[in-house]
């Protein structure tokens, strides 16, 4: 979270020599974190391939395998993805281990929720949240991917407020990180606080343009961007950012964009 790539590469290469599986599935964590952060998708497609190899036992294979599944839906593999993570997650079901429950839980939320329709079928969502909770808060290693899926949650439950709290606890573990910045960002936009959400935006398509170039969460910002000024009623700022996606480079990373964001724009006709 600190945005030194390079130093927990290596720190992940040393434990290899101590313990091969587990230090070569924290290497391709680093990885994903690299192309979650700077849009990296050669890093993605790399930590996908290593981590098949990672020679791994136990709890540490089942995060391998959980991982993978998150790789795989990256890639357009959705299905082969969603059976990989459930896979990894009846490995962690039964474990006492706080981070193992945490994990479990961040599959079993959304299995929860997609029978929620069912009569009489058991809704333990609460709880899940409630473990997520506690690990991102306990969590010395892993916590940022115990955190980033709560506040998801959250979001979908359309309680933005405790989303933007949530971000806001994690923006103080690791101060400006810029994907955090960006999920702030998001539940301030569904706030309806377009100036501020606007605001962080607008630094974030700065920042990113001068760290990574015109990237994948460059483009994020752009996207929002249009969609905050365009419900501000700002329709000069708006059509501006628009205007930046016809840039050639956006066309080559189109396909990387979230789909829901994209979807949200089109039925707006904002594109």
């Amino acid at each position: 979270m600190t945005l030194r790539y390079g130093d927990a590469l290596e720190l992940a290469k040393k434990l290899r020599a101590e313990n091969e599986g587990a230090g070569c599935v924290l290497e391709n964590i680093v990885r994903i974190s690299i192309y979650d952060d700077k849009g990296d998708t050669a890093a993605l497609q790399k930590a996908g391939k290593y981590l098949e190899s990672c020679k791994t036992a136990g709890l540490w294979d089942a995060l391998r395998r959980f991982e993978m599944g998150f790789v795989q839906g990256e890639t357009g593999h959705s299905v082969k993805g969603a059976m990989t993570t459930r896979s990894a997650a009846k490995a962690f079901e039964d474990s006492k281990e706080l981070e193992a429950r945490a994990f479990f839980a961040i599959y079993a939320y959304y299995i929860d929720k997609s029978f929620s329709w069912v009569p009489f079928k058991s809704d333990n969502r609460d709880l899940y949240l409630a473990t997520l909770d506690s690990a991102s808060q306990k969590s010395e290693r892993f916590w940022p991917l115990f955190l980033t899926p709560l506040i998801w949650m959250h979001y979908d439950k359309e309680d933005f407020s405790t989303g933007l709290s949530l971000a806001e606890r994690g923006l103080k573990r690791a101060p400006n990180h810029p994907v955090m910045l960006q999920i702030k960002a998001d539940m301030l936009y569904r706030l309806k606080k377009y100036d501020e959400a606007a605001g962080i935006y607008e630094r974030s398509a700065a920042d990113y343009l001068k760290r990574t170039g015109k990237s994948i969460r460059y483009w994020c910002s752009a996207l929002n961007l249009i969609r905050i000024y365009s419900d501000k009623g700002d329709k000069e700022k708006a059509e501006a950012w628009r205007k930046t996606l016809d840039d050639p480079k956006f066309k080559e990373l189109k396909d990387w964009m979230p789909g829901s964001l994209m979807d949200d724009l089109k039925k707006r006709k904002l594109l």
